[in-house]
């Protein structure tokens, strides 16, 4: 449902983002408390680590998308870990899962809106809009989003945060 209102919310007329200075960890953690019961569930570890981090951002769109990625690698993840930190060099926040990866023929398309792969087919619950929301949200915030994965390597999902005023699109 958060998904599908977030979707008309960027598809209407005009859109709500409040650009302003940002302390990363704490929208990192919020996001991660949100999984907390799935991860006890699944006896999934999170490996967390505490960020100085600042950027330039809409709050409640970063968090949309990082529950977003969290999410995937919380379903995509059969036993292992997730891993949330922030590489404070490259101004970018990385989750990465012990997971069951991504097929290279898929990889190029996971932004496609509606497309869902391989694995989304096995899995019959995935909707093929998450991804696309979290690229659209972060290209109009002036971020970047890439993932790098490989079947039964897990992903490793890397969001690159503008420090400095831009053109927000």
């Amino acid at each position: 449902v958060e998904m599908l209102l977030g979707y008309q919310r960027l598809t209407g007329p005009s859109t709500d983002f409040t650009l302003r200075q940002c302390d990363v960890n704490a929208v990192m953690r919020a996001s991660a408390r949100r999984f907390a019961p799935l991860f006890i569930e699944k006896k999934l570890r999170l490996n967390y680590q505490e960020t100085t981090l600042r950027a330039l951002t809409d709050e409640k769109w970063l968090a949309f998308v990082l529950e977003q990625v969290l999410s995937n690698a919380v379903k995509y993840t059969r036993r292992g870990s997730v891993t949330l930190r922030a590489d404070e060099a490259a101004h970018a926040v990385i989750v990465e899962d012990t997971g069951i990866g991504i097929a290279p023929e898929d990889l190029p398309r996971v932004f496609e809106k509606g497309f869902t792969g391989y694995n989304g087919r096995t899995d019959k619950k995935a909707s093929g809009i998450g991804l696309y929301l979290c690229r659209r949200i972060l290209r109009a915030l002036n971020h970047d989003i890439e993932i790098n994965s490989a079947p039964g390597a897990g992903t490793v999902v890397r969001i690159r945060l503008q420090t400095r005023q831009g053109r927000l699109e």
